[in-house]
């Protein structure tokens, strides 16, 4: 399989955040990026991913803020685990919006999270299947690395042999 125009794009998670430490994560400067939210599933249980989210134009303490977590029935016990891409260069604040985008899609279409049910059922096909993501750090119950092209269709259509001893 060929490699081109591979899309990398790393994530280093830390968490867990109670709702009441949101107020640490607004730095104006590098607290963009991904988010998971863990809590109480009527039908899945406790402690499980209710939710993946972003944060590209507004910080992820805003953001998250924002949903009302504090309206459910366990809020003492959500936990937030938020994710920031690196790189080798921070790059424009477009293209640093789309790789967000393009992260919390795929994180979305792979885990299907509870609470994400809009955007579970498709993914842009052509748009994902360069993207690769790896997830560092405390990710949680999320792959450590995903792929599109696992999780599309490019390779749909590729013809394998076995391997043999000649």
């Amino acid at each position: 399989m060929a490699t081109e125009n591979l899309h990398l794009i790393q994530v280093h998670w830390e968490g867990p955040y109670k709702i009441t430490d949101l107020h640490s994560l607004k730095n104006e400067e590098t607290d963009y990026g991904v988010y998971q939210i863990y809590g109480k599933h009527p039908v899945y249980g406790s402690d499980v991913l209710l939710y993946i989210g972003k944060a590209d134009y507004q910080t992820l303490g805003k953001r998250i803020l924002q949903e009302d977590w504090l309206d459910t029935n366990d809020s003492n016990n959500t936990k937030i685990y938020v994710g920031r891409l690196h790189g080798s260069q921070t790059p424009s604040m477009d293209q640093w919006s789309l790789e967000i985008d393009l992260v919390e899609r795929l994180l979305i279409y792979v885990h299907k999270p509870a609470y994400n049910a809009r955007s579970i059922s498709s993914l842009p096909d052509v748009t994902m299947q360069h993207v690769h993501v790896l997830n560092w750090g405390h990710h949680r119950d999320l792959f450590p690395e995903i792929s599109g092209s696992r999780w599309t269709s490019k390779l749909d259509h590729t013809v394998y042999e076995p391997y043999r001893w000649v």
